[in-house]
């Protein structure tokens, strides 16, 4: 069996860390490959190394001198390789990278350099392989990632090494200049290792045990989420709960690997296993989770006979092509229809939208509402389950909220539903202790 480990920067962001990273690598052979981050925050008021070498190129482009603030950098290496008591010296790399970044080498090479220095310091501390990503990981003159390219040279450098350390959130381009991932980070190079190797799991360590059901923010102490399918996660995170990115996970939902969310600080917890397809669910709750947005706004077009008007929809949907507006949902009846906007989008075209689509399309009436959250329901038990739809409405009646809009895919994986800014906390934390109660 072979296992892909990923770990962020809180999971590596100080000696001690180390160690209880080291103690999950080596508890179980079958964790062959490790993706590592740059050293994270060690507490609140603290500075992520990415964040200081970002720093550092700014102040570069600004002439002023780095001397003073750049010490402060390599103090967080040098303090790590002291407190582990290795025989490592990375003095050489450090004064290398200084010197790249006075003669301009690049806002995404300083970047990067927090992964790198990184991952040589975890290699040397396992007694793994180090392969730097900017050999196997490659992009194209466009900037666009080279999945092609990629896949073929990372798995013959793979297969080279039975255990090694790869330094995640970065490749480099034709030219050999560094380029950085500008999403997912080093989530998305740690999918690109599970994928190239076939993994059989790719574990995903971060500093919490797996997905919430609800956001901690607005719900207290939410049940953690046991198992999730690639589509629950992609509805829930495309609605704003804090999951992975969609383009961090593509290489290994295209694989079809299984991603174990796990807790540094906590490995004894199962954390939440990110699935292709799952037949069961949980009977207690029904719903995998519930996510939501603030900032729609409703554009509502009237027309008697509107069904049997043909390309009336096209007319709309042309007009909103013109504005550049993106559609979230399009809930729509036999005389009415309502398209959902992000609200910042329409800001300043609501005039121009409104007269375009009466000058086209002649309804009875088209006005604009803003000021709604939309809420996603969304679990793979809903369409087994009966009077799931009435158990969400009845908790929002109960709870005083008025329902603006209503919407469901097909599939029967979801609901969605609109309420008023006002009550959007409220929606959620009723329709989580409807579903599971305390």
């Amino acid at each position: 069996m072979i296992k892909v480990v990923k770990f962020g920067g809180s999971s590596l962001a100080d000696a001690e860390h180390f160690r209880q990273v080291a103690q999950i690598i080596l508890a179980d052979k079958d964790r062959h490959y490790v993706v590592a981050s740059a050293p994270g925050k060690r507490y609140p008021a603290d500075v992520k190394v990415t964040d200081m070498l970002y720093r550092c190129y700014e102040m570069v482009r600004a002439h002023e001198s780095i001397d003073t603030y750049y010490e402060q950098v390599k103090k967080r290496y040098t303090d790590i390789i002291a407190d582990l008591g290795i025989d490592f010296d990375i003095s050489g790399e450090l004064e290398y990278v200084k010197n790249a970044m006075l003669h301009a080498s690049g806002r995404d090479f300083a970047a990067s350099r927090g992964e790198y220095l990184n991952s040589l310091i975890l290699a040397k501390f396992l007694g793994f392989s180090f392969i730097d990503a900017e050999n196997v990981i490659y992009f194209k003159e466009n900037g666009q990632f080279d999945a092609e390219k990629t896949q073929q040279l990372m798995q013959e450098e793979l297969k080279k090494h039975e255990y090694a350390v790869i330094p995640g959130f970065y490749g480099s381009m034709p030219n050999g200049t560094i380029k950085t991932f500008s999403r997912g980070g080093s989530d998305v190079t740690g999918s690109i290792v599970a994928s190239a190797v076939g993994a059989d799991l790719y574990e995903n360590w971060t500093d919490v045990s797996g997905f919430m059901m609800a956001d901690p923010r607005i719900v207290k102490d939410p049940c953690a989420i046991d198992t999730i399918t690639y589509r629950e996660l992609r509805e829930l995170s495309y609605m704003g709960a804090s999951v992975l990115h969609e383009e961090a996970i593509f290489p290994v939902r295209t694989a079809g690997i299984p991603i174990n969310i796990r807790n540094t600080n906590r490995p004894e917890d199962r954390g939440t296993m990110i699935v292709a397809t799952a037949s069961s669910y949980d009977k207690e709750h029904i719903i995998t989770g519930v996510a939501g947005r603030r900032g729609f706004s409703y554009i509502n077009i009237e027309k008697d006979m509107m069904n049997a008007e043909v390309g009336f929809i096209r007319r709309v949907l042309d007009v909103l092509e013109d504005h550049e507006l993106t559609i979230e949902h399009l809930p729509s009846g036999i005389d009415t229809m309502s398209v959902v906007v992000h609200s910042d989008a329409l800001e300043g075209k609501e005039e121009k939208v409104l007269s375009s689509i009466a000058r086209r399309t002649r309804p009875d009436s088209v006005t604009i509402e803003s000021g709604v959250a939309i809420i996603a329901v969304v679990g793979r038990g809903m369409a087994k389950a009966k009077g799931t739809a009435a158990r969400i409405f009845t908790s929002l009646a109960d709870a005083g909220i008025n329902v603006r809009m209503i919407d469901q895919g097909s599939s029967e994986l979801n609901v969605i539903v609109g309420v008023d800014e006002a009550d959007y906390e409220r929606a959620i934390s009723a329709i989580y202790h409807e579903f599971v109660k305390a």
